[in-house]
């Protein structure tokens, strides 16, 4: 399943350079499929809809940091555990029990995101 970052979150900026797919987001900030990744254009997303890769999305938390579940893989394919967890001083990036996914949901949504 997805991480998300939960209202505990105190914004402390240590989980979003630790992301390989840079899913997470500050606060109030908008963001993109194609940010960091090889996606560009119109897209079929994991979920089975479209949606343009370079369009800019509304900020999904205006207080917290977040987390596009589109993009989060757990780091499956790049390292053993989380590392927005492994990182979090207050134990906030938690397992998003709304968006589960097996491990080959998970890798392929990595090779999605990466191009492979």
């Amino acid at each position: 399943m997805a991480i998300k970052i939960t209202d505990e979150c105190i914004n402390c900026d240590a989980c979003i350079s630790e992301c390989p797919n840079n899913a997470i987001y500050e606060p109030d900030s908008e963001w993109a499929y194609s940010d960091e990744t090889a996606l560009s254009g119109t897209v079929t997303l994991p979920s089975g809809g479209e949606a343009d890769a370079d369009e800019m999305n509304e900020p999904l938390s205006d207080e917290f940091y977040f987390i596009v579940t589109d993009k989060c893989t757990e780091c499956k394919g790049f390292h053993d555990e989380p590392q927005c967890a492994s990182v979090c001083p207050v134990d906030c990036c938690v397992p998003d029990e709304d968006h589960e996914e097996t491990e080959e949901q998970l890798l392929g949504k990595k090779a999605w995101l990466h191009g492979e």
